[in-house]
């Protein structure tokens, strides 16, 4: 069942929300003003009563984004899934539909599951040749000032779009689980997120030129090889040490003008810090001046 819905349309040359309804445990709130005062863009912030996801809840919400208008739906806080009672598992639905030359940016904080948590969910986005779309889906590994890290019990993720209402452009979905042979947490080996970051759209080839070259630049100097002499040997040199990077980042390009990026970080998350998502959001800040921040 439907618990919040939001349509976004141009009303006297500005984009305006003309829709919105949301019911419990799901809550919008749209400010009057966010950034300088000329700018054209849309702020929905999306929060839950309690302050995170219960176990049990089901929460489903779809997005209408008009042609010309430009949206932003983010949260205040990271999404917290509390603990699973009875193996109850938190589902979150998301459907939106960005029009032509529309942008649509969902950079909500990263989720963070407690212990022994079920959360799965599942974001659908229905986009046309000039629709501009900006994804940012990251989880942590737990409550760290608990001692908690990778301690739920299942967290799925999946993020679909699809061009021209039904031909699919991206299916991807990412799944931990708790198995008998090995835990999350041994098989993170010690990295703390997981983020991903989808780039669609004419108004972004600009970040996704800068983002796809400066992961190539950081992971060619994060995995450096030992020189190759001219007869295929490897030069020793006592002061070469291979160790884990601390952050692993991979790009690649599919569809017609999408960028996706994958970024791991092990940074140690304390009280009232985010992870760091290294230079792609420094990158992404590019985007800032289309969203009105």
């Amino acid at each position: 069942m439907e618990t919040g819905k939001v349509t976004v349309e141009k009303v006297d040359g500005k984009s305006t929300v003309t829709r919105c309804f949301s019911k419990y445990p799901l809550k919008f709130i749209i400010p009057t003003k966010v950034g300088p005062s000329k700018s054209d863009a849309v702020w929905i912030y999306t929060l839950t009563y309690g302050g995170g996801i219960v176990s049990g809840d089901s929460i489903s919400s779809e997005f209408n984004i008009g042609d010309g208008c430009t949206t932003v739906l983010t949260t205040q806080a990271s999404t917290k899934v509390y603990k699973s009672l009875g193996s109850k598992c938190s589902e979150q639905f998301l459907e939106a539909r960005i029009g032509r030359d529309s942008l649509l940016a969902v950079i909500p904080d990263p989720v963070t599951c407690f212990s022994t948590a079920r959360y799965s969910q599942k974001q659908v986005f229905r986009v046309l040749s000039d629709s501009n779309l900006v994804i940012v889906d990251w989880i942590t590994s737990g409550r760290h000032e608990s001692g908690e890290k990778w301690d739920f019990d299942l967290y799925k993720s999946t993020n679909n779009i699809f061009l021209d209402h039904d031909q699919p452009l991206f299916l991807d979905t990412v799944l931990l689980e708790q198995g008998n042979i090995a835990a999350i947490t041994e098989r993170m080996r010690d990295y703390q997120v997981i983020a991903m970051v989808i780039i669609l759209g004419p108004k972004l080839k600009h970040i996704q030129t800068q983002v796809q070259e400066h992961v190539k630049m950081i992971m060619s100097e994060q995995l450096q090889v030992p020189f190759v002499g001219l007869r295929g040997h490897i030069k020793s040199n006592s002061s070469i040490c291979f160790t884990k990077p601390p952050f692993i980042a991979s790009c690649s390009l599919f569809g017609p003008k999408v960028l996706e990026a994958l970024i791991e970080s092990p940074t140690d998350l304390r009280l009232g810090e985010t992870t760091n998502l290294h230079g792609v959001q420094s990158h992404l800040h590019y985007s800032a001046s289309l969203v009105g921040h």
